[in-house]
């Protein structure tokens, strides 16, 4: 009798459960580890001979005046010889954002982009640590205006043109929430 041949979204489903990348990259302004785009790829490379799939990401840039700015979408895809399933992420490109040549500036909204599609269709939950299993603790730091950390938080937000990571990784007081979105 014949060996059922498995389906993609089986062969998907062993991926998904069994999927380990460590965050093995670190953010030194927020204090947190990550991982990257390529550190998800190099995880899922011991899959794709073992359970014939590839996979591959194709990028498409979006330039919508209605919004003003670049999108980038990402379209992660595994497939067999069979079948194929996707996963999208959409990008913006953030062309005011200082400290970075326009390079820069797209290759970070790319690897963003390309780090998310593969996490949508890996089912990579980033709130969980991969060290340890837990959640990611929010730190206890609380940044006030006066502060060495808000000082820290003034320059980051001067470089980045950005608050979101500040306010996801910190406690932050609602006086400087202020002045450091006068900052942006």
């Amino acid at each position: 009798m014949a060996e059922k041949q498995m389906t993609l979204n089986e062969k998907l489903a062993i991926i998904q459960t069994e999927f380990k990348s460590k965050k093995s990259r670190f953010n030194s302004f927020g204090k947190y580890n990550f991982r990257s785009a390529e550190d998800i790829l190099e995880a899922v490379k011991p899959f794709l001979l073992r359970l014939n799939v590839t996979v591959n990401i194709t990028e498409t840039l979006i330039t919508n005046s209605n919004h003003g700015f670049p999108i980038i979408e990402s379209i992660a895809t595994i497939s067999d010889n069979l079948d194929h399933i996707s996963a999208t992420a959409i990008v913006g490109v953030d062309l005011d954002q200082k400290g970075m040549q326009m390079p820069q500036k797209f290759g970070s909204a790319s690897s963003y982009g390309k780090k998310y599609a593969l996490g949508n269709l890996f089912l990579i939950d980033d709130t969980q640590d991969a060290d340890h299993g837990k959640a990611d603790p929010k730190p206890k730091v609380i940044i006030e205006v006066g502060s060495s950390n808000y000082d820290k938080a003034v320059e980051y937000v001067k470089d980045q043109r950005t608050l979101d990571i500040i306010l996801a990784k910190y406690d932050v007081s609602a006086e400087a929430v202020d002045a450091l979105k006068k900052l942006i």
